[in-house]
């Protein structure tokens, strides 16, 4: 499933040989290939008619392929990594790339000629609808997401008092600073300028993430502090700095582009790509730039039209909004998990799946004890169904709602998981995030709402659910037809949002007499039976039909009407435009899209669309993890694996040690 339109990874019908003098081309796989999925071919030797010569942007080995290119009349293409880079420095991680920028005509920073990037903006219409709503949804998605060129940052870093001008400092020698005639005192001028231009204010200048690393050189040292000037070395979001700032000065820094979406006109002692359009208030103005755009065509020109984003779950080339959401997702990972969780509750079958997932940056720990856990000083989840009193301030975990290709009981690893900071989201007690976040999406941008339909009709046409354990439907009489969901009757769910009806046949019961004369179809939870969970009953004089082993998605493209207590089929039926009806409270229930027989909590006031109960659901709430790249992943991602199945399968070994559970669950029942 594509998150934008979908990009063909076919470059020219046969590959342009470009020869290359760095050996970054060479050690960097993800730079060849993206390089290869744009249709060029990296290659030693001497270049040929009809070949071209590959120069990394203006660094300092970029003399060696120029020198070749106009010895052999060759074409010189320059590559760049793109705007969205990684969540760390190359320098600092060896992280690859998100994209490149590949550029056949000069440099996107260097104003001495126009690039491709500057021809994009000055000659394309730019007045398509689609893009430029296309442009929208993504700038406002980067700035919900806080996405920047390196986007390690700290969600968690305090944010200066309002009111202050910010100073955007660069890496010393910069190539954009370079080719705009910068230099150490250029950025002094922009700060005399900015304080002669603001007088009394505050002046916070950023320093550049590679500066406060150790990594490189800045511009400014603490000999330029004073009482008014003061520097901001933090991890902290560009997002939050633009929010709090009046001004934004800066000679060529990304930061400024970023200024642009976040409201701001930044002050620009640079010729950077962004200046001249109508955008910016230009210290050296680029005279042939005399075209003025809008946000969104900047944007789009920039962020969309020009870059080649990759796609490193399908390796392929990626669609702006694809490349986007995938390090949205590796970002989220990140914040969350880069201090290290510490975790209890957790079964020992359990924590290798869950180190994938959340040890991906710092190893967890596991410890049950919670005194011990709290010493350890790190974020501290637990597994939600094993949660006591004495997990209060814990993290409470749980399996997502789009979750494997077989049963949890099973041992099957989850696709996805879902963290709850406030409760959990079958607990209707007390508020949990995924409420909050219902409640959020009550009203939806446009960009949200396509993709949250889009991601219905997957799921509803390639049948996916929980589980996806397929298995055949039986033959079911004609009339009208009502499904009964049943369910683990120990499970935590029912514990917690059952209400006054707890059990299978008394579910069972209610439908039945709610509908007398209608056709009931009664479907066993798959963990029932599968002899491994208990609520299992004799539904033959209640059931007009008792669908064992069967597809839930094909039974709930048969029926018309589903009768549940809390279960998450129920949240699959709507999706598939079924009537719901709800004894317990279930997080679903309460936002008027279910007729509700239970205690549902007041709080649930927000009226969101199908559309916003779905992104809140299966896009905002649960973290995805690609067991085949080992990264974080969108939704899409994980969908796209169910339907191809391309995911592991449990072993001997998982199948030997579910039947133990199960056994040890079934001993431990009859001493109940």
């Amino acid at each position: 499933m594509a998150l934008g339109p979908e990009i063909s990874s076919a470059g020219p019908e046969k590959d342009r040989r470009l020869f290359v003098y760095n050996g970054g081309f060479l050690t960097q796989s993800r730079v060849r290939r993206i390089l290869a999925l744009s249709g060029y071919r990296v290659s030693l030797g001497v270049p040929r008619e009809g070949d071209v010569v590959g120069v990394w942007g203006n660094s300092p080995t970029a003399h060696r392929g120029e020198a070749i290119a106009a010895k052999r009349s060759a074409p010189i293409v320059r590559i760049e990594d793109a705007f969205w880079r990684s969540l760390h420095p190359g320098r600092a991680s060896k992280s690859p790339p998100l994209g490149l920028m590949i550029d056949t005509s000069g440099l996107h920073f260097d104003p001495s000629k126009p690039s491709d990037l500057e021809k994009i903006l000055a000659h394309e219409p730019l007045d398509d609808t689609a893009l430029l709503n296309r442009a929208r949804g993504l700038i406002a998605r980067m700035q919900e997401a806080h996405l920047t060129k390196y986007s390690a940052i700290d969600m968690n870093e305090t944010a200066p008092a309002p009111g202050y001008v910010l100073v955007i400092d660069q890496t010393f020698a910069d190539a954009s600073v370079r080719a705009s005639g910068g230099d150490r005192n250029r950025f002094l001028e922009m700060l005399f300028v900015a304080q002669d231009e603001n007088p009394g204010a505050r002046i916070l200048i950023k320093t550049h993430p590679e500066t406060a690393q150790g990594l490189r050189q800045g511009y400014f040292s603490a000999a330029d502090q004073n009482g008014q000037i003061d520097f901001c070395d933090t991890a902290i979001s560009p997002w939050v700095l633009f929010e709090g700032a009046t001004r934004v000065y800066t000679v060529s820094s990304q930061m400024g582009f970023e200024a642009i979406f976040a409201g701001h006109r930044p002050r620009l002692f640079g010729q950077p790509f962004y200046a001249g359009w109508g955008l910016t208030d230009d210290e050296f103005p680029v005279q042939r730039r005399q075209r003025s755009l809008t946000r969104a065509q900047l944007f789009a020109g920039a962020m969309m039209l020009y870059p080649k984003w990759y796609d490193v779950h399908e390796d392929r080339l990626a669609s702006p909004e694809e490349a986007a959401e995938a390090l949205i997702a590796q970002t989220r990972s990140w914040r969350s998990d880069h201090q290290g969780w510490v975790a209890s509750g957790m079964r020992l079958w359990k924590r290798a799946p869950l180190q994938k997932v959340f040890g991906h940056h710092k190893r967890m720990i596991f410890q049950d004890d919670p005194a011990q856990a709290r010493l350890t000083q790190r974020p501290w989840m637990v597994w939600a169904g094993k949660a006591e009193v004495g997990h209060h301030d814990a993290v409470r975990v749980e399996d997502g709602f789009i979750r494997s290709r077989g049963l949890g009981a099973e041992l099957v690893p989850p696709l996805s998981l879902v963290t709850d900071d406030l409760g959990i989201y079958y607990d209707p007690a007390r508020p949990s995030r995924l409420e909050k976040l219902i409640a959020e999406r009550e009203v939806l941008r446009p960009d949200q709402h396509l993709r949250a339909e889009t991601l219905m009709r997957t799921l509803t046409t390639q049948g996916i659910s929980k589980y996806n354990l397929g298995g055949e439907i039986p033959a079911l009489p004609q009339g009208t037809r009502v499904l009964v969901i049943g369910q683990v009757e120990d499970d935590a769910s029912i514990r917690c949002g059952a209400g006054d009806i707890a059990t299978n046949r008394g579910l069972l019961e209610a439908a039945r007499n709610a509908h007398p004369d209608a056709v009931l179809i009664y479907k066993p939870h798959p963990d029932v039976e599968a002899g491994l969970r208990d609520g299992a009953f004799d539904a033959t004089d209640l059931a007009d039909v008792i669908a064992t082993q069967s597809d839930i998605s094909a039974l709930l493209s048969e029926v018309q009407e589903l009768w549940t207590m809390t279960s998450l089929t129920g949240f699959e039926a709507l999706l598939r435009g079924v009537k719901v009806v709800t004894t317990g409270a279930p997080f679903y229930a309460g936002w008027g899209l279910t007729t509700d027989h239970g205690d549902v909590p007041p709080r649930r006031r927000a009226q969101p669309s199908l559309a916003g109960l779905v992104h809140a659901t299966l896009i905002d709430y649960p973290r995805y993890f690609d067991s085949k790249t080992g990264l974080a992943c969108t939704v899409e991602v994980a969908v796209k694996r169910l339907e191809t199945g391309d995911i592991p399968h449990p072993n001997a070994l998982n199948r030997l040690m579910s039947k133990a559970q199960g056994a040890f669950a079934s001993y431990a029942h009859l001493w109940r």
